[in-house]
C-alpha cells in the first residue's frame, strides 16, 4: 500500500510539473509577436516629421513660386494638383495647390489658406509654399500627415496679388488695396477706406493721409471690382460648401493670429456666443505654444473694413483667420525694419499654428474645440529672435 501511495505522490507530482511547464509554453506563445504584426506596430509610430531644407535667403517671387509649385506638381503626382484660380491685373496667374491623396476617397474636409495679398508682405506667401513642402515630404514617413493628406484637402495660395509681389508693394497694379474689397462692410470711411478705385480710369490713388484721422486706403469702386479678388471669391465658392472647414489669411507683420472680430458699426454679420468660444478655445493654444500673440475675438471690435477673412466667415459661417507673421521690426515696407531676413526662422515659427488649425480640420468644420495636438522636431517652435 504505501509503495503504491509513493507511485501516486510521485505521479501527480510530474503531472503538476508538465502542467506548470505547459502553461508556461501557453504563455510564452501568446507573447511572441510576428513579423507582420511588428510591421503593424511599426506603422503606428508617429515618426517625427522632417522639415524643408530652406535657407534665410530662400525668397521666392512670381517666378520663383511657380516653379517651385510646378516642382511640387510634378514630383508628387499623386497628392499635388497645380491649377490658376485667375488672373492679374497685368495677365500674371495666381496659383493655387491642392494637397490631398487623390486615391482616398470618400468625405474629405477642406480648407484654404493664402497670401500676399499685400505685394509688399513676402512672407505671408512663403509660409503657404513652406506649408506645402513640409506636408507633402512627410506623407507616408509621419502617420499625422499621412492621415491628413488621406482625409483633407489643403488649398494653399501664395500670391494673390502676383503683380504687387513683383513690384514689392502693397497695392495691386490698379493700386487697389484688395484686402479692403471685399463685399462686406466694404469703403466705410470709419474704417479708413475711400471707395474711389483709379481717378478717370488712369491716375492711381492708393493712399492719403489726414491730420489726426490717419492713413486712408483706396478699397477700389465696387467690392470684387478687382481681378485678384474677383478670383478669390469666385474659388472658395467653387469648393463644396458642406466639407470647408475654415480660411486663413496670412499678412505680416503685427505677429498675432486672431479670428474674426465683432464689429461695432452696422455689422452685417453677428458671432454666436458658441463661435467666440470655440475661437479662444484657438487663441488659448497659440498663446500658450507659439511665439504669436493671440487677439480674442471678444476683447477687440472695429468699424469693418472690407477684408477677406470677415468676407469668408459672412458667406460660409467657417472659422476664419487672420494670421499676421514677423514683428515691425522686421518689416521694412512701413515700419522701416530693414530688410527682408530670418526667413527659415519665420517660417519655423509660424509653421505650428497652420499645423495646429489643420490637424483640428475636422473639429472646425463642427465648431468644436480642438482635440489634436501637433507633433514637430525640437527645432520647432525654434526660440523668438530678440
Amino acid at each position: 500500500m504505501k509503495k503504491n501511495s509513493l507511485s501516486l505522490k510521485i505521479t501527480a507530482i510530474l503531472l503538476i510539473i508538465i502542467l506548470i511547464n505547459l502553461i508556461g509554453c501557453i504563455e510564452e506563445e501568446s507573447k511572441i509577436i510576428s513579423k507582420k504584426d511588428i510591421e503593424n506596430i511599426q506603422l503606428e509610430i508617429d515618426n517625427i516629421s522632417i522639415l524643408p531644407d530652406w535657407e534665410d535667403g530662400d525668397y521666392h517671387d512670381y517666378q520663383k513660386t511657380a516653379y517651385k509649385l510646378k516642382y511640387l506638381n510634378l514630383r508628387y503626382p499623386d497628392l499635388a494638383k497645380l491649377f490658376s484660380i485667375g488672373k492679374s491685373v497685368l495677365n500674371r496667374n495666381i496659383w493655387c495647390i491642392k494637397i490631398t491623396n487623390e486615391k482616398s476617397t470618400g468625405q474629405k474636409y477642406s480648407c484654404d489658406i493664402d497670401g500676399t495679398i499685400h505685394g509688399s508682405e513676402w512672407e505671408s506667401g512663403e509660409i503657404c509654399l513652406y506649408l506645402a513642402e513640409y506636408l507633402l515630404i512627410n506623407y507616408d514617413y509621419n502617420k499625422t500627415i499621412t492621415d491628413i493628406l488621406d482625409n483633407s484637402e489643403i488649398y494653399l495660395i501664395p500670391l494673390l496679388n502676383p503683380d504687387g509681389r513683383q513690384q514689392d508693394m502693397r497695392w495691386n497694379e490698379n493700386g487697389i488695396d484688395l484686402n479692403r474689397n471685399f463685399d462686406v462692410h466694404f469703403g466705410r470711411l470709419r474704417g479708413n477706406n475711400f471707395p474711389l478705385g483709379k481717378i478717370f480710369g488712369k491716375i492711381k490713388l492708393p493712399m492719403f493721409e489726414l491730420p489726426r484721422r490717419g492713413v486712408f486706403t483706396n478699397c477700389g469702386r465696387y467690392p470684387f471690382l478687382e481681378p485678384e479678388t474677383a478670383a478669390l471669391r469666385d474659388f472658395i465658392r467653387s469648393l463644396d460648401r458642406e466639407d470647408l472647414s475654415f480660411y486663413v489669411n496670412c499678412h505680416t507683420a503685427v505677429h498675432v493670429i486672431a479670428g474674426t472680430f465683432n464689429v461695432y458699426y452696422k455689422p452685417e454679420y453677428t458671432i454666436t456666443k458658441n463661435e467666440i468660444s470655440v475661437f479662444n478655445i484657438y487663441m488659448d493654444w497659440f498663446n500658450e505654444n507659439t511665439e504669436y500673440d493671440a487677439v480674442y475675438s471678444d476683447e477687440f471690435e472695429h468699424a469693418g473694413i472690407g477684408v477677406a477673412y470677415d468676407w469668408v466667415f459672412k458667406e460660409f459661417r467657417v472659422p476664419s483667420f487672420v494670421f499676421e507673421l514677423l514683428t515691425l521690426d522686421y518689416e521694412p515696407y512701413f515700419s522701416g525694419g530693414g530688410p527682408h531676413d530670418h526667413l527659415v526662422h519665420w517660417m519655423k515659427a509660424s509653421l505650428p499654428v497652420l499645423m495646429f488649425l489643420i490637424v483640428n480640420i475636422e473639429n472646425l468644420h463642427d465648431w468644436e474645440k480642438p482635440t489634436v495636438e501637433p507633433s514637430f522636431p525640437e527645432s520647432v517652435p525654434p526660440v523668438p529672435l530678440s
